[in-house]
């Protein structure tokens, strides 16, 4: 069924039977994200989407029924939850330590159908994923974290070098690529964003080219996120994963115009009480939405679009609204997240909205820190 645009496409007609707040999700729109997604490749093999925007098997079916058979996660029960998919290719884009080292391996163990991969960022991880990939007689693919600007996780560029020819000698262990999240490069200006991609993939090319003119090592690239996927998907050599996508959000909408995805995800809140003329306060506090942006980045109002938030707290968030609005108690409002990713991980189901009817709910099963494993 074709997604709609219309002006109210966000107007649920039967909301009664949706209590506040809620996070709804509209599979229409997810399902045009994807083929927007998919329109802006040259090849549905160079993607590996992230799913920890979406958290949600019914997300990962749509990707799976687009032709998307890579993915890339954060957490063991992401993992998990693709390999009860029965996705072919997973990168946990994380290095492992301590309990999860074991978890993980328990993963390769339970879904043979899956093939699951790891970040290493120093040889002491390697020498662990090494040691006990032997004890359980498995092979663990392993991707060197690159820190490419971020600052975050990862081996310098000029560091690599080393880390590369220790994995490359390591029993059991098979080196597949590089990994290079460039979260720090957000910048509204494409160009801007292509500049500062383009300061760190020479390094990259140099440590391929080395990898493969020392030890015939072709090495893969998984690099970007959402904001450098318009960067990254025109270099053929890379495969990109960008997460956000799939659902959008208002912050990306503001920063990312070239990128023409549509918010499919929403959270429902209600009017509980009315301050004065002008002020009102919705159920819609920190633990309902991502709250880590300032106070005027959290949400935008659909069917309030001049509203304004001047407070917020644990269970409530108070708007300023002009003079002659007709909002009365318990009138809905629908709020665009600035930042889905951390609020679809407040919820565990989601109501699904098709023809501005509720049509069921996806779980969003992959918020839980541990499934089974």
């Amino acid at each position: 069924m074709p997604y709609s645009n219309q002006q109210d496409w966000f107007v649920i007609k039967d909301i009664d039977q949706i209590t506040s707040p809620s996070l709804v999700i509209y599979p229409d729109r997810v399902t045009e994200n994807i083929q927007r997604l998919i329109k802006m490749s040259d090849a549905v093999e160079r993607l590996q989407p992230h799913i920890k925007t979406c958290k949600s098997p019914a997300a990962i079916r749509l990707l799976q029924a687009a032709g998307i058979s890579k993915f890339k996660c954060a957490t063991i029960a992401e993992a998990e939850l693709l390999g009860i998919c029965e996705a072919a290719d997973v990168l946990l884009a994380y290095q492992p330590v301590g309990p999860n080292i074991l978890r993980f391996v328990k993963l390769m163990l339970t879904f043979p159908k899956t093939s699951f991969s790891c970040l290493v960022d120093n040889l002491e991880i390697a020498l662990l994923l090494s040691k006990i990939a032997q004890e359980n007689k498995l092979i663990i693919a392993v991707y060197i974290d690159i820190n490419v600007g971020m600052n975050r996780t990862g081996i310098l560029p000029e560091h690599a070098y080393t880390l590369i020819s220790n994995c490359l000698a390591l029993p059991n262990l098979k080196l597949t690529g590089l990994h290079c999240y460039d979260g720090h490069i957000h910048d509204s200006s494409l160009d801007e964003r292509r500049r500062k991609c383009e300061s760190y993939t020479a390094k990259i090319d140099q440590l391929k080219a080395w990898a493969d003119q020392r030890y015939s090592k072709n090495l893969s690239v998984i690099a970007g996120g959402t904001p450098t996927f318009p960067i990254h998907i025109n270099n053929k050599d890379v495969v990109c994963s960008p997460g956000t996508f799939i659902f959008w959000d208002k912050g990306y909408q503001e920063l990312f115009a070239e990128q023409d995805f549509l918010p499919a995800a929403l959270v429902v809140t209600r009017i509980i009480s009315i301050i004065d003329d002008n002020k009102l306060c919705l159920d819609l506090g920190h633990k309902s939405i991502a709250s880590e942006n300032e106070l005027t980045r959290r949400a935008f109002f659909l069917n309030a679009p001049d509203a304004s938030v001047i407070s917020h707290s644990e269970e409530h968030l108070v708007i300023e609204i002009a003079d002659g609005h007709s909002f009365a108690l318990g009138d809905v409002i629908y709020a665009l997240p600035y930042h889905i990713c951390p609020t679809v991980a407040l919820y565990d189901k989601a109501f699904t909205i098709i023809d501005n009817h509720t049509d069921g709910a996806w779980n969003i099963t992959a918020r839980q820190r541990k499934l089974t494993i």
